[in-house]
């Protein structure tokens, strides 16, 4: 014990005196989900910049080593909040298909979902694409099992693609991907705040502009 918090214990008789920061034991349970925990909290609350694996602990509430028992650097710490982000992301696209059986539908449906979560999470929303633009081949969550590219995929070939023919089907999902991705960098133009008041909320904005794009196999699909 250091002299500070043995001079502590002595001024306050029968308290347990605090650690100092650096003398925090890096034992957390699940330590690793809690510095992914504290990394979100820290990226919305003030961007990417602030991020760091020292400022991750201290939100956390372990020592400034602990961090590097589990990431050996940001870069890690950032691909493992991403990767996070992705399985919610997946998550909420699955919810969205289950709740509409007409796959015409459903494929709005799923749009609706992306662009929800994307302007709900604004800066998680871009660690996540920051960490995927640079990857040569397929990125891990896109190949994981109920992952919301193998959803987009699924609802197409149940709205009458045909899944042999890899190069349509590729090129049906990325337009698909796309399209949300788009609406959801232009849903929070200001000049659009009007037509959603008149259409009863962003949501409702959404849904109708993807319907309108009609990406089901090139057709509009059904309002």
């Amino acid at each position: 014990m250091t002299q500070s918090a043995v001079a502590f214990q002595r001024a306050v008789p029968g308290q347990k005196a605090a650690l100092p920061i650096d003398e925090r034991p890096y034992h957390h349970g699940d330590l690793s989900r809690a510095l992914v925990a504290a990394g979100r909290r820290i990226l919305e609350a003030e961007g990417p910049d602030a991020l760091s694996l020292r400022a991750v602990a201290r939100e956390a509430g372990v020592s400034p080593a602990a961090p590097y028992h589990h990431f050996k650097d940001k870069g890690e710490l950032l691909a493992a909040v991403a990767a996070e982000g992705w399985d919610e992301l997946s998550a909420a696209i699955a919810k969205a298909r289950a709740g509409e059986r007409d796959p015409s539908l459903a494929i709005t449906e799923i749009g609706v979902a992306y662009v929800v979560f994307a302007r709900r999470n604004p800066a998680l929303y871009r660690i996540m694409y920051r960490s995927a633009c640079d990857k040569e081949t397929m990125p891990d969550h896109a190949k994981a099992e109920d992952s919301g590219w193998g959803h987009v995929a699924e609802t197409l070939v149940a709205g009458g693609m045909d899944p042999s023919d890899v190069q349509e089907m590729l090129l049906t999902q990325i337009a698909a991907w796309c399209t949300a991705h788009g609406v959801a960098e232009m849903a929070g133009f200001k000049e659009f705040e009007p037509l959603k008041e008149a259409m009863g909320g962003e949501e409702n904005f959404v849904r109708a502009v993807l319907r309108h794009v009609g990406i089901m196999s090139g057709r509009r699909t059904a309002n």
